[in-house]
């Protein structure tokens, strides 16, 4: 007798497309109005054979939100039948704010944190080479009259500010 094996026709359950779709329902611990998708920590989503592989970065190398995130995938993903995600963490190259996306920033605006801008170099002179920061905006008034008041924020990769028009402190997330 010969045996004949039949493909699963449902198989993969769903498309790295639609895996994509649902990553974008999971929300970032430290800041639940960003998905870890418009943060820009999701590398890769493949499947590899019948296992689901998600490729995750994190923000910094020690974050303590990276374990809650990658629950939070495995969750999202069983309920949508995607039974044991593989998650697989890729440390090189590093996370930066690059890779956040443009609607991420603009969430992260309207909750009350500035998004991260880009520094500027100031090479016009050969001995003095320097960082210029940017302006800051004020995420509650939109002034650019800001205050740097603490490098630490209230997570690692925040800084403290203050508005000098609206006297209201605020979050800067750090460019890195």
């Amino acid at each position: 007798m010969v045996s004949i094996a039949i493909a699963d026709v449902n198989y993969p359950p769903a498309s790295t497309g639609q895996i994509w779709q649902w990553l974008g329902e999971v929300s970032d611990p430290e800041i639940p109005v960003i998905s870890v998708t418009d943060l820009g920590i999701i590398r890769a989503v493949e499947w590899q054979g019948t296992e689901c592989v998600i490729t995750i970065t994190p923000t910094y190398s020690g974050c303590p939100a990276m374990d809650v995130i990658a629950e939070e995938i495995g969750k999202t993903l069983q309920a949508h039948g995607i039974n044991t995600p593989s998650i697989v963490y890729q440390l090189s190259p590093a996370w930066n704010t690059d890779w956040m996306t443009e609607a991420g920033k603009q969430k992260l605006s309207g909750y009350g944190i500035a998004p991260p801008q880009q520094q500027v170099v100031d090479i016009s002179s050969i001995q003095r080479y320097r960082e210029v920061q940017p302006a800051i905006a004020c995420p509650q008034c939109g002034s650019v009259d800001t205050q740097l008041v603490s490098q630490f924020g209230s997570t690692a990769c925040k800084a403290l500010y203050k508005c000098k028009a609206c006297l209201e402190p605020f979050d800067y997330f750090k460019p890195h």
